[in-house]
This record gives structure tokens, sequence and C-alpha cells, in this order.
């Protein structure tokens, strides 16, 4: 028996109706992301001492509304890949970035999350964390100092603030006039028109 059923709706995404938003609440939205990035820690090597670094309280990220070590990835913003990314390790990176909700950001901390760093000639570590997910800002650097970690947030935060709501979560096609209206409340018929139509 087929038990898969044609009937259902499709679900729907945001970037059909994004261009009705209001002007200023896409700036209030792009405000909010912007100062209350959640940070999922991704340290695989020395880099993630620099992290660590740049959350304590000589350089104090957190004073750019930016929160480190959220309690896991469906809490997260902002993943900081920090550290040498291995072939082996590459699919739990995948795993924990598509469990995160959207938006969703990535920062690439260190040579070795860059592109491979040292290691880029071995067998065993993926050439860049950019070939398993997106990459929003890339911090250079073998390990970057914090202060390189603070410049990347600032990066990440302008494009946050750029961002346009119909762009982020937008269909490739773009959008018809019929998807604009289909799935909305109708308004209920007058008794005057029930009228005229049973006549």
């Amino acid at each position: 028996m087929d038990v898969t059923r044609t009937d259902l709706p499709e679900p729907r995404r945001l970037g059909a109706l994004a261009r009705l938003a209001p002007e200023p609440m896409k700036v209030v939205l792009n405000w909010g992301r912007r100062y209350s990035l959640w940070v999922f820690n991704f340290g695989l090597a020395c880099c993630a001492i620099e992290f660590i670094a740049a959350s304590m309280a000589r350089h104090d990220f957190i004073r750019l509304g930016v929160i480190p070590f959220a309690p896991g990835p469906r809490q997260a913003d902002l993943m900081v890949v920090s550290g040498t990314v291995t072939d082996k390790m590459a699919p739990a990176v995948k795993r924990l970035y598509e469990q995160m909700p959207d938006p969703k950001y990535v920062i690439s901390f260190g040579a070795c999350s860059n592109c491979g760093g040292p290691y880029w000639d071995s067998y065993a570590v993926t050439k860049g964390v950019d070939q398993i997910i997106p990459v929003d800002v890339y911090v250079p650097g073998c390990p970057p100092r914090p202060e390189a970690l603070l410049q990347g947030v600032l990066k990440l935060q302008e494009k946050i603030a750029r961002e346009s709501v119909a762009e982020r979560y937008g269909t490739p096609g773009g959008a018809s006039a019929g998807a604009l209206t289909s799935g909305l409340v109708t308004p209920p018929e007058t008794p005057g028109a029930r009228a005229e139509g049973a006549s």
C-alpha cells in the first residue's frame, strides 16, 4: 500500500512574502540577529585556545553582543570552526551545522580551517571547511590572535546588518504573484453574496 499523499500542500518558505515586510521591520530583525549571536565553538586544535582567549576578560567579545558557548547547536546562531578539520571529523561538522536553526552563520578561524594550513598536503585533512559547509567570514592566521577573531565578528555583524530577508530565505526562481497570495486567509462571505449565489 502506498502511503504517500499528494494532496498535502508544499511547505512554504519566507521568501515569497519577505518583500511585503516594511523596511523598518527588516532593520529591527537584522539588528536583533547582529547583536545576539550565540556561538557554537567547534574547536579542533590550537586555534580553539585563541577563541577561548577572545571570550575572556581581556578581549571580552561579549561586549560586541556575542555570547560564547551556546548549550548546543540547536541554540546557536554562529559556528566558529577553529582548527584542523580532518576527513574523519568532517561529517560531524556538517551534521552539527545542519542542526543549527536558520539564520545561521559560520566563521572559519585559522589557516587550518580556511585551507588546511600547514597540513594541507595530508591525505587525512579537509582542504578548508568551506568544502562541507558554507562560510561567511574567514579569519587568517596560524593561529590568529584574539583581536583577529574580534575583527571577524565585526565583519560578520556588518554582513548581517546589510542582509535582506528576501535574499536570505528567498527561493532561487523568485516569487510569483500567486505565491504571494496563496495560503492567506480568505475573507468570510457576506450574507448578500451567499443569497446571490443560491439564486
